[in-house]
């Protein structure tokens, strides 16, 4: 395990690593967390397409689902081993058992708790979402809500994502999130 950064009168012990659904604000939240803590962020997916010169969906369409899975817990394991900093996930890494064990073990996850209308409202109009491409997005969006929720709820710590919140504000509430329970990752020097 690396040795913890100091930033701005707190200390960073663990990686914070940000799970929940396609458009709760995982990428946006944990940048600007990690920018307030001055610590580096990383995107496991970012991280993947990177290694293999391709983005998730030629993954996908090349080699499978299953060989992503099994990359993208390799990545996952590969960041976590390294300095503390703020790591979002793909909205599918958490649902794998062994990677749940493995985050709350070498680091803390954060449920990014965004309901379906805001996650709806924020990835209607993107075509970046490959599981969305189908003749009833939003229903689809629902079914993997309706899925995942009672696994994302096995995460270390919740935050709830409201529509008129600032990504500072967000960031903050993470931060306080940790510092009121969480001592093993954040605290105030």
């Amino acid at each position: 395990m690396a040795e913890g950064t100091v930033h701005k009168g707190l200390i960073l012990h663990k990686t914070i690593v940000f799970v929940g659904m396609m458009g709760a604000g995982k990428t946006a939240v944990g940048r600007t967390l990690a920018a307030q803590l001055g610590v580096v962020f990383r995107d496991s997916d970012h991280e993947i397409e990177e290694a293999a010169n391709m983005t998730i969906a030629e993954i996908f369409a090349r080699d499978g689902e299953p060989f992503f899975r099994r990359k993208e817990s390799q990545v996952i394991e590969r960041l976590l081993e390294g300095a503390p900093g703020v790591l979002s996930t793909g909205g599918g890494a958490f649902l794998a058992a062994g990677n749940r064990e493995m985050i709350s073990r070498m680091g803390v996850s954060i449920w990014l708790d965004a309901n379906m209308d805001l996650l709806w409202d924020r990835v209607r109009h993107k075509d970046t979402r490959p599981l969305l491409r189908t003749p009833d997005p939003k229903g689809t969006l629902r079914r993997l809500y309706e899925a995942r929720v009672p696994i994302y709820r096995q995460a270390d710590v919740t935050v709830p994502s409201t529509p008129s919140t600032t990504l500072d504000q967000m960031a903050r509430r993470v931060s306080s999130a940790l510092l009121d329970g969480r001592p093993d990752v954040l605290e105030k020097l």
